[in-house]
C-alpha cells in the first residue's frame, strides 16, 4: 500500500472536521428552532444569554452554551463588548424567516430522520429491500415536506408555473389540476392560493400525509375547491386534467414509467405535465463536486432508493437520474415532447406533453 500523502491527509482532515462540525450542529440547530432561540434573536433583537433565556423562560446556562455553540458554527453573531448575541439579515433567511427561499429547518429535520431511519437503511443493504415511505422514521413525510415548502413557495408561481407553454392563462380563467405524490399539501395550496378560478386535487398514497394535507387546506379555507385524496399514482381514476404536477417524488415511485404511461391517460389533448425533480447531470460524473448533489445523493441513499425498492417494480430511479434520464422515461411512455421548462439551484423543471 502506498504511504498517505501527508498534505493530501492534513486536507482531507480538515474537510472532515468541517463537514462533523456541520453534523454536530444538527441536534443544536432543532432545539433553537423548535424552542424559538433563532425566532427571538431575530424578531426581539440583540440579547445577552441571560436576556434571550429569560424572553423564553429558558434556563441560562443551557441557553449560553447553545449561543456560543451557534457563533462558532457562524449561525448567529456574538458582540464581546456587550456579550449580546444577534442574527445578520442573511443568518435571518437561514434560521427564522419561514418564507425565505433559503429556509433550512425542514433540512435539519431532514439529517436526523435520516438518523432515526439508519437502522432500517442498513437492513435494506443485507437484504436488497426496501424501506416503505412513513416507516424509516418518525415524521420523515413531515420533514421532507418542510424542506421542500421554501422552495415551493418561492418558485411555483413565480417561476415554475409561468415557464409552461401556455398555461397561465388557463389557471387563471378556471383550469383542473392534479398534484400528484402531495405529501403533506405544501405544493398544492400555493397554487390553490395563487388561482382561486381553478380546482385543485391532491393525491398521495400515504394516508397521514393526506390526513394533514386534509387540515392544512381546512385551516387555509380552501377546502371548498381543493381535495386530497389517499390513492397511488397508477390507481387515480379521474380524468381531463389541464395540468399535473409532481414535485421531487417522480424518482421515489417503484415504476415510474408505468405511473407515467398512466398520467398520459389522465391528461387532456392539450393538457401539460409538470414534473419537478431534483437538479442533476445526465452522468454521474457531472455531479461531483456539487455541493447539491452531495445532499441528494445521500438523501437518495437513505430515503428515495429505499423507498421506491419497497414498491412493485422497484425500478429505484434515485434522487440524481438527470434530464435524459428522466426524458427517455417520459417518451417511452409515450409523451411526444419533453423539455426543460426552467431551473432552479435545487430544482430542475421538465414539461411534457402529447
Amino acid at each position: 500500500m502506498n504511504e498517505p500523502d501527508p498534505d493530501t491527509l492534513n486536507q482531507l482532515v480538515g474537510k472532515m472536521l468541517g463537514d462533523l462540525g456541520g453534523a454536530f450542529s444538527v441536534p443544536t440547530v432543532r432545539i433553537g428552532m423548535r424552542l424559538g432561540l433563532f425566532n427571538s434573536l431575530h424578531s426581539d433583537g440583540p440579547a445577552t444569554a441571560a436576556e434571550l433565556a429569560g424572553r423564553l423562560g429558558l434556563a441560562e446556562r443551557y441557553v449560553r452554551e447553545w449561543a456560543m455553540a451557534q457563533t462558532v458554527n457562524g449561525y448567529i453573531q456574538f458582540a464581546p463588548a456587550t456579550e449580546q448575541f444577534s442574527l445578520s439579515p442573511e443568518q435571518a433567511m437561514v434560521f427564522a424567516i419561514k418564507d425565505s427561499p433559503v429556509y433550512l429547518e425542514g433540512a435539519f429535520e431532514l439529517a436526523a430522520a435520516m438518523i432515526e431511519g439508519e437502522p432500517k437503511v442498513e437492513q435494506g443493504f443485507r437484504t436488497g429491500e426496501g424501506v416503505a415511505w412513513g416507516e424509516s422514521a418518525g415524521c420523515l413525510f413531515c420533514a421532507v415536506g418542510a424542506f421542500f415548502r421554501p422552495g415551493y413557495v418561492n418558485g411555483i408561481v413565480q417561476a415554475w408555473l409561468p415557464a409552461l407553454n401556455g398555461m397561465m392563462p388557463r389557471l387563471k380563467a378556471g383550469a383542473k389540476i392534479a398534484d400528484v405524490g402531495c405529501g403533506v399539501g405544501f405544493s398544492t395550496l400555493v397554487m390553490a392560493e395563487a388561482f382561486p378560478n381553478s380546482q385543485f386535487i391532491g393525491y398521495d398514497f400515504h394516508e397521514p400525509s393526506i390526513e394533514q394535507a386534509t387540515a392544512h387546506a381546512a385551516a387555509h379555507g380552501l377546502s371548498d375547491r381543493v381535495s386530497f385524496k389517499t390513492a397511488p399514482a397508477k390507481q387515480i381514476a379521474e380524468t381531463d386534467f389541464d395540468l399535473i404536477t409532481m414535485f421531487d417524488c417522480l424518482h421515489d415511485m417503484g415504476d415510474p414509467r408505468g405511473c407515467a404511461e398512466h398520467m398520459r391517460q389522465l391528461l387532456k389533448e392539450d393538457g401539460s405535465w409538470m414534473i419537478v425533480e431534483p437538479i442533476a447531470g445526465n452522468s454521474p460524473g457531472e455531479n461531483i463536486g456539487n455541493p447539491v448533489s452531495r445532499l441528494y445523493y445521500n438523501a437518495s441513499t437513505m430515503i428515495c432508493v429505499p423507498t421506491s425498492l419497497a414498491q412493485e417494480v422497484g425500478e429505484a430511479v434515485g434522487a440524481q437520474a438527470g434530464q435524459e434520464k428522466l426524458t427517455q422515461l417520459l417518451t417511452g411512455a409515450g409523451f411526444g415532447s419533453v423539455r426543460r421548462a426552467t431551473e432552479g439551484p435545487f430544482n430542475m423543471v421538465l414539461e411534457a406533453r402529447l
